[in-house]
């Protein structure tokens, strides 16, 4: 069941009965604006909320205890890797939670070791992968996922950015800070209510501006670019191809769920299937709608750094899949 097929219908009603634009490619490009615009707004206000209940009761002192006791070093960036593979987010839906960690005081390292796995390994390539490219590539995916994801929290966690997260848009109140403010008494139900949905529509309002212009440009590339023209330029087998799979596929935006059928079809028209893969993941972790919402939370030099930690494993993972096959 499609539990966004109304935000379709809506979408298709929108676009070519209110607007009447019989045009196919203006078409495309507006049916996806509404679309995905919808779509990622209830996700974000939906999981902003949450993230908003999970941040005032998270045990913050726990969590920095049983990471800074870890005895095998590398274990908590797999973890948060681990943990990617079991939330079905897009790179738009996997932010809030990225922010949540980083406002409890998790690594940067490791919360961007879920950032980057969230979207590249999760309910799709654990269950739809197998029924398109078999079991034995699936494990090799995820695996491989999970290691570069991991990889990359290291790497980043090494780099002493944390002055580089913007500290204000991480601000929200935990329950210590409002029990305090309610004179050391429990806070009503009612009270905590207001209290999650002031923080989860601040967050939500200050980055949906940039939803818009990401899912705009993402837009207008569905509509104007035609598959054809991606597949004739990815199919000949040429080294380049990678990079090219890569930085083709950052500007758009999916979940992995809608790209995984994309993947198959470029593999059938005789694009290598590391470059597809390539495809697949740069959608699915670069979106330019994710790329925007992060900047709100850091500088151009974190960002930076985790853009090109992030094509870096991209490519891995492609070189990988053309080399090697399953």
């Amino acid at each position: 069941m499609d539990i966004f097929k109304p935000i379709q219908i809506f979408a298709d009603l929108v676009t070519y009965n209110w607007l009447g634009i019989s045009d196919k490619y203006w078409g495309d490009a507006i049916n996806f604006f509404v679309y995905d615009t919808i779509k990622i707004g209830l996700l974000l206000l939906l999981i902003n909320y949450v993230m908003a209940i999970t941040r005032y009761y998270f045990p913050v002192e726990k969590v920095r205890d049983i990471l800074s006791g870890r005895k095998w070093y590398g274990f908590d960036y797999i973890l948060a890797g681990m943990l990617g593979v079991i939330t079905p987010f897009c790179s738009c839906s996997s932010i809030p939670l990225f922010v949540g960690f980083v406002g409890a005081g998790i690594p940067l390292g490791v919360t961007f070791a879920f950032l980057i796995a969230s979207p590249l390994v999760n309910e799709a390539s654990l269950f739809i992968f197998p029924s398109i490219f078999g079991i034995k590539m699936t494990i090799v995916y995820n695996i491989l996922g999970i290691a570069i994801s991991a990889l990359a929290g290291m790497i980043i966690g090494r780099l002493k950015f944390e002055k580089s997260v913007n500290p204000a848009f991480l601000k929200f109140k935990t329950q210590k800070e409002a029990v305090a403010e309610n004179g050391g008494q429990t806070v009503p139900l009612k009270k905590r209510l207001v209290i999650w949905w002031k923080d989860g529509i601040r967050i939500s309002k200050s980055i949906f501006p940039y939803v818009l212009l990401g899912v705009g440009l993402g837009a207008l590339i569905h509509g104007f670019v035609p598959r054809s023209f991606v597949e004739a330029y990815l199919a000949n087998g040429s080294w380049w191809t990678v990079p090219l799979a890569t930085i083709l596929g950052a500007p758009l935006y999916a979940n992995s769920v809608s790209v995984i059928p994309i993947v198959e079809a470029m593999t059938n028209k005789g694009v290598e299937l590391g470059t597809a893969l390539a495809f697949m993941t740069a959608t699915v972790t670069l979106s330019i709608p994710g790329l925007l919402i992060l900047k709100k939370a850091m500088d151009w030099k974190l960002l930076s750094a985790f853009i090109i930690v992030t094509m870096i494993g991209i490519m891995i993972i492609g070189y990988f899949f053309n080399i090697f096959t399953f």
